[in-house]
């Protein structure tokens, strides 16, 4: 206000200035308010980590994080080997590939020379050693051939897959893309190992086009994938940002004990899971992290709790009330009652156990409810924003069959952790490279990745399947257990 402003109203009496005075304080209370929220969201930002977000250990960063409190219990065990495992030590063969012999010339008393004497015993000590490696070269010649009736002159014929005067073989191209897809090498140190151990000069486009035909005669594979995810009882479901040609993708995930499938996407919701096309056909439970995508498909939904315990340990910090504790501490209860249950063979909880766990759940939402209620009316148009707290709540209260879904159907797992293991695998390989330079090489990566895992969970040897597949015979995984 101008000082000429502020001059009428004094003129216009003692009313007109306390009305003033209350409209400034009215403003200023507001204005307090609003800013002391955002200070509030500000500093919940800040304090967020892995602990009590969902944000990745990875991006805790190198600062010392206060002390926690582990939801492990102690085992009671002394750390490393236990009695009983199989252990890993180092055994002899019955029949090595060399045998070198150690005689002694003369005897370690008399000093009588020892060249004609006899054998009497030996001792055996082994060393295990890799060979030096070199190329092994295989030609192949195409006979031409004389008929000794007609004279005709006929060539003997290749191997389909040999099509060039000199090629690299099956094995050298699988080991290349083993170590770009599965250990996650960039080009260049590709390159420089089979330089130092194969002494082989591979070039860049080699490498990719060893990548370009696995991923094309895994077509047909990962479409079998697929199916099998689609058929599966439990599937678990996740998406996580994924660097391509400087833009933000999506990389998604769906998977079960036995399979692995990824697929990438420019978007991440509703839109996106249409075009993959796993989820409008899957009729099994879906277990994933509660994003609003998931839910209007026609199937079972699992919640992770992993990501909601470490939600209620922010609120506990933040609040510092008592319901989140209480209701982490029922969860975990819930937990170790579904696996002593499964360990004796039971199907299923006792009904009258179920009852009581149910009814403990919602004392607490509606707790938490009463202790954060609903926000003001702000004069705006619209519902005003229920807060981080409460949404949590309301989606506790709305979705409390799939977050207790694990208590009534001993399929179901408590988290979502096997996806968010195969997601961790492709976010390495973002970590080594930066990002994806193009979109196709994405999508191969994807692809090769997809079935590395698949064969990985079905304990097969990853550089012997990429074998098979430059043979021309990809092994094939089961589908379902």
């Amino acid at each position: 206000m101008k000082r000429e402003d502020i001059l009428a109203v004094y003129a216009a009496g003692p009313d007109a200035v306390v009305a003033l005075v209350e409209q400034l304080l009215a403003a200023h209370q507001t204005q307090v308010a609003e800013l002391t929220a955002r200070i509030e969201r500000l500093e919940a930002r800040l304090n967020q980590d892995s602990h009590n977000s969902h944000k990745p250990p990875s991006s805790d960063g190198p600062a010392k994080l206060p002390p926690r409190r582990s939801r492990r219990k102690r085992s009671g065990k002394k750390s490393g080997g236990q009695v009983g495992h199989p252990g890993a030590t180092l055994m002899q063969v019955k029949q090595p590939d060399t045998v070198v012999t150690h005689r002694a010339s003369t005897c370690s008393q008399c000093q009588t020379a020892l060249t004609n004497a006899p054998v009497v015993g030996h001792e055996r000590r082994q060393v295990v050693d890799l060979p030096t490696t070199r190329p092994q070269v295989t030609e192949h010649q195409a006979l031409r051939v004389c008929c000794p009736h007609c004279q005709t002159v006929t060539a003997g014929e290749f191997p389909p897959d040999v099509t060039q005067s000199a090629q690299y073989g099956p094995g050298v191209k699988a080991l290349a893309v083993y170590l770009q897809t599965y250990q996650h090498l960039p080009f260049e140190r590709t390159q420089e190992y089979f330089r130092d151990v194969h002494q082989l000069s591979l070039s860049e486009g080699t490498l990719a086009t060893a990548q370009v035909v696995c991923a094309e005669r895994l077509a047909a594979v990962e479409q079998a994938i697929r199916t099998g995810v689609i058929q599966a009882e439990v599937a678990h479901f996740d998406e996580t940002g994924l660097r391509v040609e400087q833009k933000t993708h999506w990389l998604h995930v769906a998977g079960t004990a036995l399979l692995t499938f990824y697929a990438l996407q420019p978007k991440r919701g509703g839109p996106a899971m249409d075009a993959i096309g796993i989820l409008p056909a899957f009729r099994g439970i879906a277990v994933h992290d509660a994003l609003s995508g998931y839910f209007p498909y026609a199937c079972g939904h699992s919640l992770c709790n992993a990501h909601l315990l470490r939600d209620l340990t922010a609120v506990s910090e933040l609040t510092r009330q008592h319901w989140p504790a209480r209701l982490t501490a029922l969860l975990l209860k819930i937990k170790t009652a579904v696996e002593r249950a499964r360990t004796k063979g039971q199907p299923h909880l006792p009904r009258r156990q179920l009852k009581a766990f149910t009814a403990q759940y919602d004392q607490l939402v509606k707790s938490g409810l009463r202790a954060n209620p609903p926000p003001k009316p702000t004069g705006r148009v619209g519902r005003p924003a229920q807060g981080p707290i409460r949404s949590l709540l309301l989606r506790l209260k709305t979705r409390a069959a799939a977050v207790l879904a694990f208590m009534h159907d001993f399929r179901v797992p408590f988290d979502n952790n096997r996806a968010e293991q195969d997601v961790r695998m492709v976010k390495i390989k973002q970590k080594v490279s930066g990002c994806f330079r193009s979109l196709a090489g994405a999508q191969i990566f994807c692809r090769i990745r997809g079935y590395l895992s698949t064969m990985r969970k079905q304990d097969h040897n990853a550089l012997a399947v990429l074998t098979s597949v430059f043979t021309g015979q990809p092994t094939m995984p089961r589908l379902t257990t």
